[in-house]
Formats: structure tokens, sequence, C-alpha cells
């Protein structure tokens, strides 16, 4: 049920982007979603791959920083309140969230969500209580 996501710590250099976008495409990985915040001096990349052990090897034998988080995604419809209704589901369980992200399916009418909490197994729980779909790595890994 979790997903396996990299942080990857990104210097605010000019081509550092483009630098791990290349050490990725050449380790024959798929990105599925990304988010990246930053600050003056640096940035964390957050990316879900379709082979995450692969990318973080490569990624640590370009010389990166680089480490591997679980998280949780969910799919969600795409209309108004669905995502309400998730985050609902999360706010009655006194469940607070780290950070999160979205990114659209191919699957229509749907959309997908990562979750960063404090407690992955609580969360679950919460969210599946409430019926939200909770998705697979598999189902992620294979988008």
């Amino acid at each position: 049920m979790l997903i396996k996501q990299l942080s990857i710590f990104v210097e605010n250099k000019a081509g550092r982007l483009a630098q791990i976008a290349a050490v990725i495409a050449e380790a024959g990985i798929d990105i599925r979603a990304l988010s990246i915040a930053d600050t003056t001096n640096f940035g964390i990349l957050r990316l879900i791959v379709d082979k995450p052990d692969e990318a973080e090897q490569a990624l640590k034998d370009a010389g990166l920083t680089v480490s591997l988080t679980n998280v949780i995604a969910i799919g969600i419809p795409d209309h108004p309140g669905g995502f309400a209704s998730a985050m609902k589901c999360l706010a009655d369980a006194g469940m607070g969230i780290e950070y999160m992200y979205a990114f659209i399916s191919r699957d229509q009418g749907r959309a997908c969500v990562i979750l960063r909490v404090e407690d992955n197994e609580k969360a679950i729980a919460a969210l599946k209580q409430g019926g939200v779909e909770i998705l697979t790595s598999d189902r992620i890994y294979k988008m």
C-alpha cells in the first residue's frame, strides 16, 4: 500500500535539474510525478518513478544526495468535492499532513494525490474507512 518516493537534495544552480533528469533518463527510468520545494540556496525534488530502487542507485552513483521515503497514493474522483472528502477523512482522524502533491491519472475521471503523513498506517485506515481508494505501488509504477 505504500509508494516509494525519491527525495533529492538539489542546489539552486542552473542546469542542476537537467543533470538529475539526464541521470534518470539514462537509467531507463520513467517519472510518474514530481514536486519541488525550494529555499534560496537549495531545494528538495520529490519524484515518483517506475523503478525507485534503481533510480536511487543511479542518482547516488552520480554523486547526488538522495533518499527513499514511504508515502501514500490515493485516487480521488476528479469532480468538485472529491479532494475535500479525502481530506475530511484525515481531519476527522486527527491526522496532519506534512506535504502533498497531485497529478492526473490516465484513468478518466480520477486524480492521484501523493501524501506524506506522520502515521501512514493510521492514515490508510482512516482513508479506507471513508471510502477513499488507496493506490498500490504496482498501479502507480505502471501508469
